[in-house]
C-alpha cells in the first residue's frame, strides 16, 4: 500500500478558502477509482509552522498512485486550483 500525504499552505487562509479546497480535494472520492482512502483535515492549531490543510490518500500500488496523479480530474482541475490558491505545497509518499 502507498500512502500519499500533501500539505497545503494557503495564500489567504480564511475559513471559506480552507473549506473550498477541502471540498475540492474530497470531491475526488468516487471519481478516481485508484483512491482507496481519502481524508482531508483543516489545521486547528494555526501555529507559525503549521500548514493550513493536509490530504491523506492511500493506493494499492505505485502504479495506482501514478494513475491518480495523471487522472484528468486531479491533473487538470485539482492541481491547477491548488497551485492558484497556495503559497506552498509539499508531499510525502511512502510504502506501508
Amino acid at each position: 500500500m502507498i500512502t500519499h500525504i500533501v500539505f497545503f499552505r494557503l495564500i489567504n487562509p480564511t475559513p471559506a478558502n480552507s473549506a473550498m479546497i477541502r471540498d475540492k480535494l474530497l470531491g475526488m472520492w468516487g471519481k478516481i477509482p485508484e483512491i482507496r482512502f481519502i481524508e482531508v483535515g483543516v489545521d486547528v492549531i494555526r501555529s507559525e509552522r503549521s500548514y493550513d490543510l493536509a490530504l491523506v490518500t492511500r493506493f494499492d500500488s505505485l502504479a495506482d498512485l501514478k494513475a491518480y496523479q495523471e487522472h484528468p480530474l486531479h491533473a487538470g482541475e485539482v492541481v491547477p486550483h491548488a497551485k492558484s490558491v497556495c503559497s506552498s505545497i509539499i508531499a510525502v509518499d511512502y510504502e506501508t
